[in-house]
């Protein structure tokens, strides 16, 4: 994956994260065709770029804290 695809894959994530639509890598990673692995790997660099993400195991979505 080239660092375009990877930039345009990060800002697609964190809207679904704001939109509470996330709910496990594993239903991303078929969204995205790669693995969870890479998925979790995306959620840490939004984490590392200062984007407050949690999962909740309650409602079982990852949640951007406000």
């Amino acid at each position: 994956m080239n660092f375009i695809t990877y930039q345009k894959r990060l800002s697609y994530l964190l809207g679904l994260i704001e939109k509470e639509s996330v709910h496990s890598p594993k239903q991303m990673a078929r969204q995205f065709s790669c693995n969870e692995k890479t998925v979790r790997g995306m959620i840490n660099k939004l984490r590392e770029q200062g984007y407050e993400i949690a999962y909740s195991r309650k409602v079982k979505k990852y949640l951007l804290k406000k």
